[in-house]
């Protein structure tokens, strides 16, 4: 946990901001200084956000509160993200963060593919700075502006058709069928995805949802080494969403937790099918490097999503998610 209170003045500094911006390009910097701060470079954090400043803009205008008796309506609405962040705000004023979360996160989980998954992202960086014991003012807030956008990004994916898949998480991603036309933007491309493999279909008991989500994200970040030229930045998510899932769940009711395991999978599956290229590539990294040394190229970098996975492939800490952070680093064009 950041105890410099570095963390909270940047939060506060991008509570200003909206989630977005140009109407369709998500906010990375309250996940990737979350990141930064949570592996000891709080000295790094306000220096990168000065130079991500450029893209942020101003926070939306409001339409109407967002009430108990009329959120289903507003539910997915991007129009309604201010609304859905002042009732957020207000709910979590009101009562422990935890039981919002708990009785939001069954509402939200179908829509998880909303905003190109960044919205759950972002709820996992700020559940995991909380679970530390940083219940400050601006860390509850940062969960509301989360769960504000999530809402308002909501959007469920239906009607997938089953295909056979594969006992492990990697060979599941293996057997992923690519969507047919891959071209447009994320929504364009998920509409696209019509089936997907079955993978740890039978499972019931909350602790085994655990072990599986925790083996997919090892193998979503593997993956990324082989596979990451398909598409360095969104192919990113195949790995960061899960991993955002993951992080939430010691903080979810365990009767949560299945559900949320086929949800990540969806979502990793899903953005397999829409830019996972026509064939790996072998990937050798450079030489042996410490987790430390990764994470310093990561920042020195500075490309939101190359620090994103990077602080994913730390959680793993395996030589492999460590190649996959290099390889990040190789493919991505840095912060300017």
């Amino acid at each position: 946990m950041d105890t410099t209170g570095t963390l909270d003045e940047a939060l506060q500094r991008l509570h200003a901001a909206g989630p977005e911006r140009l109407g369709r390009l998500t906010n990375h910097a309250p996940m990737a200084v979350e990141a930064l701060a949570a592996h000891g470079q709080a000295r790094s954090v306000h220096r990168w956000l000065d130079a991500y400043a450029p893209r942020l803009e101003e926070f939306p205008a409001e339409v109407a509160p967002v009430t108990d008796a009329d959120w289903p309506s507003a539910l997915g609405d991007p129009r309604r993200a201010a609304d859905w962040i002042g009732y957020f705000d207000r709910r979590i004023a009101e009562r422990p963060w935890r039981d919002v979360l708990a009785e939001w996160w069954p509402r939200l989980l179908p829509g998880l593919y909303g905003g190109s998954t960044h919205p759950v992202i972002r709820v996992g960086h700020a559940v995991r700075t909380l679970l530390a014991g940083g219940s400050t003012a601006p860390r509850l807030t940062e969960l509301a502006h989360g769960l504000g956008y999530w809402a308002a990004r909501h959007h469920p994916v239906t009607g997938l058709v089953p295909v056979p898949g594969a006992d492990s998480a990697a060979a599941a991603l293996d057997a992923v069928p690519p969507i047919a036309e891959r071209e447009g933007g994320f929504p364009t491309r998920l509409g696209g995805v019509r089936s997907l493999p079955v993978w740890a279909g039978t499972v019931t008991d909350p602790a085994e949802a655990h072990r599986r989500l925790t083996e997919l994200v090892t193998a979503a970040t593997h993956r990324y080494a082989t596979h990451g030229h398909g598409e360095e930045t969104m192919l990113v998510h195949a790995a960061t969403a899960p991993n955002a899932v993951l992080r939430t769940l010691p903080a979810l009711p365990r009767a949560l937790w299945v559900p949320s395991l086929r949800a990540a999978w969806t979502a990793s599956a899903a953005v397999t099918a829409m830019y996972a290229p026509d064939a790996p590539v072998a990937y050798v990294p450079p030489g042996p490097v410490t987790p430390e040394e990764v994470f310093e190229l990561a920042v020195a970098h500075g490309d939101e999503h190359v620090v994103k996975l990077t602080d994913t492939a730390l959680d793993i800490g395996d030589e492999r998610a460590l190649a996959a952070a290099l390889r990040a680093v190789e493919l991505s064009e840095p912060l300017r």
